[in-house]
Parts: C-alpha cells; structure tokens; sequence
C-alpha cells in the first residue's frame, strides 16, 4: 500500500509571470491527507482547487478559476509535484501566475527537494485507467490506453524545418522525470512573438526563460536534441494532474496541447466504466503472497 505525501516545511521563490510580465511570490506549504492540491491567491483570499473543473482557460497555458480569482501557467508546478508524489499541498501566489522560473519544471523540484517530502497516515488511491479513452480536434489527438503504469508517448509536428516531427516515449517515475523530462524548456517561434504581446501574452518571456525558435533554428542552446517534445510530455503530466489523483495509464498524444490535455481528463471522469480506484501502484499479480491489492469504486 501506498501512502499520501505533503512536503516537511514550507518553501518559497520569486520570479516573473512568463505571459503576465509580473513579478510573483510562490509559497509551498505542508498540508494534511486528502486536502490535494490548491492554489492560494493571498492578494484575494481565494482558494483555487487544482482540478479539472476548475480549468477555465487553455491558450498557451494551463489556467484555474474559482470565486472570480484565477491562476495561470500551472502546469510546470504541477508536473514536478506529480514526479515527486506530493499529493497534498496549498501553494500561495502573490499574483495570479505561477513564476516561469527558467521555463521547466526543474527549479520548483529543487524546491521540492529543499523542503523534503514527507509521509502521511492516510493511503493513496491511484485512477487506474480500465479501458481507452480518446478525444480529438481535427489532425490533433489524444487517448488514454490501460497500463500499470503512468506513461507517455507523445508526438509533435511543426511547419518548420527543425520540428517536422518530434516522438518520444517515456514511463513516469521520480528518476526518469528528473533524468528526461524536468529541465525540458517551453518553446515558441520568433515569428509569433509579436502578436502574442500585442494580446498580452509572453510580456514576461525571454531567452531565460524558452526556447525561442527562429527560421533557421533555435536562438538559444537546446538542453536535448528533442527538448521540444519532452517539455509537451511534461505539459501532459501537469494537466492530466488535475484529475486529482495520480494516474495509472498509457497516454498517447498526437499534436495535442492543453486543451486536449484537459478534455481528455474531463472526458475520462465522465465516462465512469473506464477505471476504478486502486490503494497500490503494483498490479495485482505482482504483489507478495497474501497482499492484495485493495479496489475501490468511485
């Protein structure tokens, strides 16, 4: 059996809103069993539920909204909590988006890794997916497959030069995160730039931030030669946490992006026959003689 985790102290960082511009305090602190994870914005005194009802934006960026507060850019934070196994956890902002910090996830697990994970009493329950789930949009795809574990395969394509296509497969765990997914940066093209400030997004982007891709490549050193793929498969990981609970499936996404992300975890809750709850991330037929797995039924 699996037990929940919060962090041991709390932690705190500053930096600048990537689409905002804005300067932001972020505070992580401890939180006890079956509180899941909620976002504080302390200049409104509002609590945001991280979940998928609480979504209520998607372009460019992953955003949650309750009681007229919202908070943005949210997926960053979320994946390293997922590769962590932090389950329970208020993160206060002073502002209403997650600071980019270098544009991946890497940074909040050094903060993770400073405040130290802790465990709780209270058993962890996984959504342990029983059948596929699918949505698509025109030539942009994503489904959910039966696994035993939380793994992702995920495919990109561009109309440039350097991201015809990107395809990459990687099973979820702490270790593997940290090696190949965490310090994957987000991206965009030089050419779009523009237009996204004109519409007040990327005010605070910069090459410390993403990758900037021009039309004969990338203006800054790539961390890996797929570094744009990775950070799509760190972007699944963040999203798909607002399920609520971690998850026991194979992804498999073709161009899609945060709004597929986000249906698909809606379209999963909704379809109540396509996966259970289960108390052990090991499937049944490997756990110890007279150890059996316990199901519970949502």
């Amino acid at each position: 059996m699996d037990y929940q985790q919060t962090l041991r102290r709390q932690v705190s960082c500053a930096g600048i809103g990537l689409h905002s511009g804005t300067k932001v305090s972020l505070t992580l602190k401890p939180a006890p069993a079956d509180t899941g994870v909620v976002f504080r914005r302390t200049d409104l005194g509002v609590d945001i539920p991280a979940h998928v009802d609480n979504v209520t934006g998607i372009q460019y960026a992953t955003v949650l909204g309750k009681g007229g507060a919202t908070v943005e850019t949210v997926e960053h934070l979320l994946a390293a909590l997922v590769s962590a196994g932090v389950d329970n956890l208020i993160i206060e902002l002073s502002q209403r988006e997650v600071p980019i910090m270098d544009g991946s996830s890497a940074p909040f697990l050094f903060l993770i890794q400073e405040a130290g994970v802790k465990r709780l009493s209270t058993p962890r329950s996984y959504l342990k997916v029983l059948r596929p789930v699918s949505v698509s949009s025109g030539d942009k795809h994503i489904a959910i497959y039966p696994s035993d574990h939380f793994k992702v395969s995920y495919t990109i394509s561009f109309d440039h030069p350097m991201l015809r296509h990107q395809s990459r497969t990687t099973r979820i765990t702490e270790q593997t995160f940290i090696d190949d997914i965490a310090s994957a940066r987000t991206f965009g093209f030089l050419k779009e730039v523009e237009w996204m400030r004109q519409q007040g997004l990327a005010l605070g982007g910069s090459l410390d931030n993403a990758i900037v891709i021009g039309d004969t490549g990338p203006l800054n050193a790539l961390r890996f030669e797929d570094e744009c793929v990775r950070h799509k498969i760190l972007d699944a990981v963040g999203d798909l946490s607002l399920l609520g609970r971690p998850v026991l499936g194979h992804v498999v996404a073709h161009r899609a992006g945060h709004a597929l992300h986000t249906q698909l975890a809606r379209q999963l809750l909704g379809e109540a026959d396509a996966w259970n709850l289960v108390e052990s991330a090991v499937p049944a037929q490997t756990v110890p003689a007279g150890v059996t797995a316990s199901l519970r039924a949502r």
